[in-house]
């Protein structure tokens, strides 16, 4: 977990800085972005497991911001940690419904800031997922690796994703609505018909592998990843 590396969207330098210094400490590698538009470019140049976001910047909110990255489909899993002033109820509610993971309110302990990365981590696998095998294929989450045998198998990232769910999570049957949330994000507002064009799209590119059938429609229902007939 001390291999990740966290982004630090804070505008204020000196905040900024202590926190770098605390993750630093902790094993940690960071990034660090003064607005929306410096974040945007550090992830995707650099593909951060973690953002440290604070709610006041100039320009675009950090809420905003969180909200944006749940409709994304490249970072709608992206952790986010919400650092701000507003220790309100309210602002907390709004603030956790947006999509972020976790809301610290300042002034924060970095002890404290330090326990909620690590927590946040583990519960999105902190990027340490084992191999997944499940009959001709491996799904390796490191490095974003999908075989049949020896053969790779090339996936867009949202069959990537959508093919990561579901061997994940055999043999269960899911609405679209249920994939739409844990495969898109929270509060992604798209017609849910469009995970039938990502299981079409995921079904086409494991067709020459004799895997398509592993994804089944089960009807009236939804979908199933299943090795069994």
């Amino acid at each position: 977990m001390s291999d990740c590396t966290i982004l630090v969207v804070e505008d204020e330098v000196a905040i900024r800085d202590m926190i770098g210094m605390s993750l630093e400490r902790a094993g940690f590698r960071w990034l660090a972005a003064g607005s929306v538009e410096e974040a945007r470019t550090l992830l995707a140049d650099s593909a951060p497991d973690l953002l440290l976001l604070d709610w006041m910047l100039p320009g675009t909110s950090g809420l905003d911001f969180a909200r944006q990255l749940r409709r994304d489909a490249s970072n709608c899993d992206l952790p986010v940690i919400m650092l701000t002033a507003r220790d309100a109820e309210e602002d907390m509610v709004r603030g956790l419904e947006g999509g972020v993971d976790d809301y610290l309110t300042k002034p924060f302990s970095t002890r404290e800031l330090i326990a909620r990365i690590k927590a946040v981590l583990r519960r999105a696998g902190g990027g340490e997922e084992a191999p997944v095998t499940l009959g001709p294929l491996t799904l390796d989450p490191a490095s974003h690796r999908v075989r049949a045998g020896k053969e790779k198998i090339v996936l867009g990232p949202t069959e990537y994703r959508l093919l990561r769910f579901f061997m994940q999570h055999p043999e269960r049957v899911f609405a679209r609505e249920q994939l739409l949330d844990r495969v898109w994000g929270r509060n992604v507002y798209i017609d849910d018909r469009t995970v039938d064009v990502h299981i079409r799209r995921l079904r086409k590119a494991l067709e020459p592998h004799k895997a398509a059938g592993l994804i089944q429609t089960v009807r009236g229902a939804g979908y199933r990843f299943s090795v069994q007939a």
